[in-house]
């Protein structure tokens, strides 16, 4: 299993996410980017620091 917080990438957030590898985290955190913080466009140095940020749970 994984982890992430947004707020390891986006301090004042205090979502966090579970799921069982990198790419469902990265979808759910498309989707929160999306809906919650106004992204419509993920730039690839944002799924950098993303990745960069998972952890094993």
């Amino acid at each position: 299993m994984k982890q992430f917080a947004c707020g390891d990438v986006v301090p004042s957030c205090g979502r966090t996410f579970s799921a069982p590898t990198d790419d469902d985290i990265l979808v759910a955190v498309a989707g929160h980017a999306r809906d919650d913080h106004g992204l419509s466009d993920i730039p690839p140095a944002l799924v950098a620091q993303v990745r960069a940020a998972i952890r094993a749970a």
